[in-house]
């Protein structure tokens, strides 16, 4: 199937609140109406209950109860608001998926993205931008599996999701993998050209040129996240590591193999997001 033909397929693209829609619009705009943003999202039960609940999460470590969406908007602001809110809508976008497991692919992704806030701090690069991006960077995988799932789940038989070899194998299959897919979902959704050509360029990041940090930090946490659900052993982290990546990045390998913190404790509290 064409990416084109995939695109308009009814039942592929994630269903998400028209809230949603607009934050991810306000990154164009400049006249953004913060109270008119709380009005609605306090109006959408489900998304406000999902913000609260990431709000007073060790994942913030806030100094107080968090309590009404005007709470979280003052303690935490604007653009984490909107980033946990965008998280929140795509992880709901898909109620079930025929030979995947939506807990489990939601999972990996949080802790790509716990991964790539952490890694942006330390590599100087905007932490929201890579938490978003790092959240919904396999977001084509589910958008393939909704469109064509016989292929896909041949595809499944061969190489699993968190295969590495996965994003070849779509690419000799389809022409296309679901790092484009994502991308171009992105594009149709109106997100940023930095989030389209992150999502389309993490997968090979050294390829692009000019480099872009964003994706280099993707393609860490990818690799980082991807370790943790296959379980490897610090001998294979130490082996597998992209160091050519990092030393692009202006980071030590030992940042992610010494200092990054447990998985658990880095994503602690991101569970709210998908529950």
């Amino acid at each position: 199937m064409q990416l084109e033909a995939l695109f308009k397929q009814p039942q592929a693209l994630p269903a998400i609140p028209k809230i949603v829609h607009e934050l991810i619009d306000s990154f164009n705009s400049d006249d953004v109406s913060i109270d008119e943003i709380a009005k609605k999202l306090a109006a959408d039960p489900v998304l406000s209950a999902r913000l609260l609940r990431l709000a007073n999460s060790a994942y913030y470590h806030v100094s107080r109860s968090v309590g009404t969406v005007n709470d979280a908007l003052s303690m935490l602001g604007f653009v984490t608001v909107r980033t946990l809110v965008i998280s929140s809508g795509l992880t709901g976008g898909y109620k079930s998926m025929p030979g995947m497991d939506l807990s489990q692919f939601w999972r990996y992704s949080m802790h790509t993205a716990a991964v790539s806030g952490w890694l942006a701090k330390k590599a100087s690069v905007n932490v929201d931008q890579a938490f978003t991006v790092g959240l919904m960077h396999a977001i084509g995988q589910l958008v393939m599996h909704a469109a064509m799932p016989e292929q896909m789940l041949h595809l499944d038989k061969l190489a699993s999701p968190m295969d590495p070899r996965r994003i070849d194998m779509e690419t000799t299959s389809f022409g296309y993998s679901f790092a484009n897919v994502g991308a171009e979902l992105a594009r149709q959704w109106r997100f940023p050209v930095t989030f389209v050509d992150a999502i389309s360029k993490f997968p090979a990041p050294l390829a692009a040129a000019p480099f872009d940090p964003v994706a280099g930090v993707i393609h860490l946490a990818v690799w980082r996240a991807r370790a943790e659900h296959n379980q490897l052993s610090a001998e294979e982290l130490a082996s597998t590591i992209p160091a050519d990546v990092c030393q692009k990045l202006g980071l030590k390998p030992d940042v992610l193999l010494k200092d990054m913190p447990p998985m658990s404790e880095l994503a602690e509290g991101l569970e709210a997001m998908i529950s």
